[in-house]
């Protein structure tokens, strides 16, 4: 069945469970982190001293740290063996500011240990970036 022009009823049906939850999680993290990045951690570290801290032991000494602009955009990057904290991750000593470098330290810990879904996402993305950038220039 189609909606107005050509829009497929059934594709509606099944995106819309995904779309709902997605939105759900993303407000349940934003949530937590609005609560925990206002409660200082009691080692008072940043960020980026706590990466510091947990790099070497973790063994993941070769794992470069950076900045990123933007608000829960830290990440870590397989391809350039780099985590990137956000400023106020990076720069601030919160419960959240810790959790977070210490969530990507796991990511970077995966990708060393050869993980099977983190090599599976690490060939995803570019073709997933390629489909975005296409349509972005539709």
């Amino acid at each position: 069945m189609y909606i107005g022009q050509g829009m497929n009823l059934n594709y509606l049906i099944f995106m819309l469970p995904g779309l709902l939850l997605s939105l759900w999680a993303q407000s349940r993290v934003k949530g937590a982190y609005s609560k925990w990045s206002q409660v200082r951690n009691s080692n008072n570290v940043t960020g980026m001293e706590t990466a510091e801290l947990l790099k070497p032991r973790v063994g993941l000494q070769n794992v470069q740290l950076g900045r990123t602009k933007g608000q829960l955009s830290d990440h870590y990057d397989p391809t350039k063996d780099t985590l990137a904290l956000s400023e106020a991750v990076a720069d601030h000593p919160s419960v959240a500011a810790m959790a977070i470098t210490a969530h990507e330290l796991g990511h970077a810990l995966q990708d060393k240990e050869g993980y099977g879904p983190m090599r599976l996402r690490s060939a995803i993305v570019p073709l997933v970036s390629i489909g975005s950038n296409i349509g972005m220039l539709l």
